[in-house]
């Protein structure tokens, strides 16, 4: 969790099954994006997952968010597939990406 003024302004999760860890949410309040939050999370999320054991991660990804895809490559995530109307409101495909 990452918090400015006392409060929670972003979040990350992930699931370790088996060594491979799914990140399931990475989110930052909308005032606050673009000032390297969601990257620090990363970081920690992945400074959690090697003290588990975790070698690979896995996320899905809307197809229009390219930030977030540019951040995920970055730290070395790479698209693997597609998740045809994955997403609702609006209703979108979401990219699969793996970093092993």
């Amino acid at each position: 969790m990452a918090e400015a003024d006392d409060r929670a302004v972003g979040f990350a999760g992930f699931c370790d099954s088996f060594g491979e860890g799914e990140i399931d949410m990475v989110c930052v309040d909308r005032a606050y994006q673009r000032q390297g939050i969601a990257n620090a999370l990363l970081y920690e999320l992945f400074a959690l997952g090697a003290r588990l054991g975790v070698t690979a991660y896995t996320l899905e990804v809307r197809v229009s968010n390219e930030p977030a895809i540019r951040l995920y490559e970055k730290h070395g995530f790479r698209g693997e597939g597609v998740r045809p109307g994955f997403y609702d409101k609006p209703k979108e495909d979401a990219l699969i990406m793996w970093k092993r």
